[in-house]
């Protein structure tokens, strides 16, 4: 009677512990964890704004989507980010809209040269098109969590630049593989050096380069500053960022958390927007300590530039394939 009594209750125990196995198992096989790839530095704010929202999503999904990141370049440049997404070893990266604008032409747009000159323009602007963007990367397979403003790109050299003309004596670098900004220099009557951005450093240190256009705190975060002495305090284009996720690995996310994760990440990127102008005025102090000298162009200088712009702005809408109606 005893014996019996033990074994229903061994059986008992067994039963409750293979259920408990079986659902602990289920979860675990339920987890996604998004890999997600950037150049961005680690310890920049991007990095732990990125990492504070990880942690939120994996705490409110109670572990069941989790996002790892690889910051610093680390799984290569773009294209090998969108290669490593497309055979699902990365699915995710944060990109630059110039580095998206090979999967859809138009996530470049808020980048055309010389046309913002405050953040006030910019903010109009993306009040309106930003749901555009992101529906149009929907259409080639990509979930966008979050646009952020990345900020002004300056032109930084070795010698002061106020003009074109000098600017043309220069060996200046273009990001590869950025028609845009090619038709720009193009239009300019530049003949740039197109380099990966993880070679530009070198390309500066070796004399490849003596000229980059970055914003304050990538100049900084990349030590592109050290090798150059000027800022040229134009706002020569405006830069986002965006945090790009597969579709299909997205779908493997149930619903409720997808919302989650979208509530969480969007409410990161409202903050990064204030954060990363905050970060680029700090960056421009932080140049101007280090000896940067900081050039302002006279008001025929600055309408020079903005003139030749406007006059290839039709070559730069064509090249880089954006839609017309969302230009004009």
């Amino acid at each position: 009677m005893i014996f019996s009594e033990c074994m229903r209750g061994v059986s008992r125990l067994l039963v409750t512990l293979t259920a408990t196995l079986l659902l602990t198992l289920s979860a675990t096989a339920a987890a996604t964890t998004l890999k997600i790839a950037t150049l961005a530095p680690d310890g920049t704010s991007w990095m732990k704004m990125m990492r504070q929202g990880a942690g939120e999503i994996s705490q409110r999904t109670g572990g069941r989507v989790k996002l790892k990141f690889y910051p610093g370049g680390v799984m290569g440049n773009t294209g090998s980010v969108l290669q490593k997404m497309r055979i699902g070893q990365l699915q995710g990266g944060a990109f630059t809209g110039t580095e998206l604008s090979t999967v859809y032409p138009d996530a470049q747009l808020y980048s055309m040269p010389l046309v913002f000159r405050s953040y006030e323009e910019v903010d109009y602007v993306r009040q309106r098109m930003d749901d555009t963007l992101i529906k149009g990367l929907a259409g080639h397979d990509m979930v966008v969590l979050g646009i952020s403003n990345g900020g002004f790109a300056y032109i930084m050299s070795e010698k002061p630049l106020r003009t074109i003309d000098e600017l043309r004596r220069q060996k200046v670098w273009m990001p590869e593989g950025d028609v845009l900004t090619g038709a720009m220099f193009e239009s300019l009557g530049v003949s740039p050096i197109p380099l990966p951005v993880a070679d530009v450093y070198t390309g500066l240190q070796t004399g490849l380069l003596d000229t980059v256009a970055g914003i304050p705190t990538g100049v900084i975060a990349f030590q592109w500053y050290t090798s150059v002495t000027c800022l040229t305090d134009v706002p020569v284009m405006f830069l986002t960022g965006m945090l790009a996720i597969d579709s299909k690995a997205f779908g493997r996310i149930k619903a409720d958390d997808q919302e989650i994760v979208r509530e969480v990440m969007g409410a990161v990127f409202r903050k990064l927007d204030a954060v990363n102008r905050a970060d680029n005025e700090s960056a421009r102090t932080a140049l101007l300590n280090e000896g940067i000298e900081f050039i302002k162009p006279d008001t025929a200088a600055q309408d020079n530039w903005e003139n030749i712009a406007r006059q290839g702005h039709e070559k730069m809408v064509r090249r880089a394939r954006f839609t017309p109606a969302l230009v004009h």
